[in-house]
């Protein structure tokens, strides 16, 4: 145990979240995002010395860094191990199957693909499969399966930017496609969707293609909106990822606050 003490003691932490602020970037899907009310203040005139403040949050599950359950996408009305989707699965309250509440915490290998390098991709640019590779070999990783894999774009240091960053690269379904192959535990990456959002795929014909991919076909989370500078920074390209999805049951989704530990 004092070996474990010492080693935390004395890793670097990194969070990979984003800020939480009204008109943060926020998928049309979701809008209107993260909003905070202040709803009991501070004031003078108090019964005693003690005066009390708290707000309301109100905002989709889908906004700001969070992680996308199970329950989130469905193919021909069919979710992530066949399970059909009709009214005894999803409800008015949430989903009885593949809710956030069923996720368990993300302890795990993390990996860093840094496509982006010096340099921001291309708008709306679409990653691929050897682009993937590429990343990993200049990181000097290999995926391994049950790793975390975080690919960075460049555009979380847009995330102030809402116009800009709803225009950042994502992951093409053959990028998917490889990492589904490598049995890969969860992705994320430092953009709104994973997925470029645009037309739909050409083989797949859907927009999202990785969502389908990854959540129905495969049963791999995806955590959306990540902070990954200070990572690449650091050249920190391997490192212990710690995510925490709330138990929110029957959620289709989940506000996270991932960190690196290297």
């Amino acid at each position: 145990m004092p070996s474990l003490i010492e080693a935390l003691g004395s890793a670097r932490v990194f969070d990979l979240e984003q800020p939480r602020f009204a008109g943060a970037p926020s998928h049309p899907a979701h809008a209107p995002g993260f909003n905070y009310f202040l709803h009991r203040h501070h004031a003078r005139g108090a019964p005693e010395a003690r005066t009390s403040a708290s707000g309301l949050v109100v905002m989709p599950e889908h906004s700001g860094t969070h992680i996308d359950a199970l329950a989130h996408q469905a193919e021909n009305m069919i979710l992530h191990g066949g399970v059909h989707v009709d009214s005894g699965v999803q409800t008015s309250a949430g989903f009885r199957v593949h809710g956030v509440e069923t996720l368990e915490p993300l302890v795990s290998r993390g990996v860093l693909l840094d496509v982006a390098g010096a340099q921001r991709l291309p708008a709306d640019h679409s990653i691929t499969r050897q682009e993937l590779e590429q990343a990993a070999s200049i990181g000097g990783v290999e995926v391994q399966a049950g790793d975390v894999v975080l690919v960075r774009t460049g555009y979380g240091a847009l995330w102030s930017d809402a116009p800009q960053y709803l225009h950042a690269a994502g992951v093409s379904a053959g990028g998917s496609r490889w990492l589904v192959e490598r049995e890969v535990r969860a992705v994320g990456a430092d953009n709104i969707a994973w997925d470029v959002i645009g037309p739909p795929d050409p083989e797949l014909g859907v927009t999202l293609p990785g969502h389908m991919l990854l959540l129905v076909r495969a049963g791999i989370p995806i955590i959306e909106n990540l902070n990954l500078e200070e990572l690449a920074e650091a050249r920190t390209h391997e490192f212990a990822f710690i995510c925490l999805p709330l138990k929110m049951r029957g959620a289709t989704g989940s506000p996270v606050r991932p960190i690196a530990l290297a």
